[in-house]
């Protein structure tokens, strides 16, 4: 039993698969994936996206490979990635051998759109020569016309029946490195395919409420979804479908696992909504911080409320806090003590600087400990 009990999440025991070099699956961290935008086929833009999304801390992104144009440009974008690529693939088989040839280290595919089970055989063998996994994506939007005419609409029985037969297709050609995906834009329905989903296999899940929105809405949806889905100890992995760019879904989906302290990184902002009692602008300065603390990755927390109400109570649980004060003058704390005062104009230069330092102290505490851990 943990000192605080309310906050264990059981996770749900999946065999592990590789997607490149990083594990999905098992007691693996729960990776944030995402997808670009740009056309596949415009090597240098689709590049420069991907390196937006890596600095954002992405594990693993996708990339559409509607033609031949895609998947000619996928091997030199494999190159300059620092990270995994999923070839995105719907109905061509072909194009599924060629991003496999290209470098793929996964490829996202429905076995039962692909074609003939020897087209299916084709791509598994594609995928096992060139040590591809394959993800199973399973979407409410597009089942099969039996499975609709069956149920009478999107449930979860057929999404779940769904994933069974497609995965039954790779399984019949001895392929077991695969992760499935049942998504929806119904949250309600998504979360209930998943929870079905779970019980019935135990390869890695892929979540996602797809189509989910903009970005408001959109990250309202899925942090219900994938956040549920997740308190519940389900998920091995996940994208946060959004109309926005993608390192916005990035960030969102870090969000979501720090929010349950599933994984960490970069800076948790503790900060309240504001009031008539702030001592500063409490919303354009969080609105600052947040943008300028973008780069930091080591996981470390800080506080910022706008009063002495309960300003001082989470400075104490936070590394760095800052309370609003009288007459321009605010307190900052340190590992939850009190430390100084600052004034207005120095504030948000200060809070970054004590931030970077913290980071920087923290990083060099931990090299030892991995040296020793060796």
């Amino acid at each position: 039993m943990s000192l605080r009990p309310w906050r264990d999440i059981v996770r749900r025991q999946s065999r592990q698969i590789m997607v490149g070099n990083v594990p999905v699956g098992g007691d693996a961290p729960v990776t944030v994936q995402t997808m670009t935008n740009t056309p596949t086929e415009d090597i240098k833009a689709t590049v420069d996206q991907i390196r937006r999304c890596e600095e954002a801390g992405v594990d693993i992104i996708r990339v559409s490979c509607p033609d031949v144009e895609s998947t000619t440009a996928l091997k030199q974008i494999v190159r300059a990635a620092h990270v995994p690529i999923v070839a995105d693939i719907h109905f061509h088989y072909k194009r599924a051998l060629e991003a496999a040839d290209a470098g793929a280290a996964c490829l996202r595919i429905n076995p039962g759109n692909i074609g003939s089970a020897e087209r299916v055989k084709e791509v598994v063998n594609a995928a096992k020569a060139n040590g591809c996994a394959i993800r199973i994506g399973v979407n409410g939007g597009s089942l099969e016309k039996h499975l609709l005419e069956k149920y009478g609409e999107p449930c979860p029985d057929a999404l779940v029946e769904s994933a069974l037969d497609h995965i039954k297709l790779l399984q019949d050609h001895d392929f077991h490195e695969y992760k499935v995906a049942v998504k929806a834009s119904d949250l309600f329905l998504a979360v209930a395919a998943y929870q079905q989903l779970a019980e019935a296999v135990d390869c890695p899940l892929h979540l996602g409420i797809t189509e989910a929105g903009g970005f408001v809405g959109g990250t309202v949806k899925s942090a219900i979804g994938i956040g549920s889905l997740l308190w519940y100890g389900i998920g091995d992995t996940l994208r946060v479908s959004l109309s926005a760019e993608p390192e916005e879904e990035v960030r969102v989906g870090f969000e979501i696992l720090k929010a349950l302290g599933i994984r960490n990184r970069g800076v948790r902002v503790v900060s309240c909504p504001s009031c008539a009692r702030q001592g500063f602008d409490v919303i354009r300065t969080v609105e600052a911080l947040e943008s300028r603390l973008q780069h930091i990755r080591t996981p470390l927390s800080l506080s910022v409320l706008g009063c002495v109400v309960n300003g001082p109570g989470e400075a104490r649980e936070t590394d760095i806090g800052l309370t609003g004060g009288g007459n321009g003058k605010h307190m900052v704390y340190l590992s939850g003590v009190t430390a100084h005062t600052i004034g207005d104009d120095e504030m948000l230069d200060h809070i970054v600087k004590l931030v970077e330092a913290k980071a920087a102290e923290m990083e060099a505490a931990a090299v030892p400990e991995a040296v020793a851990a060796e």
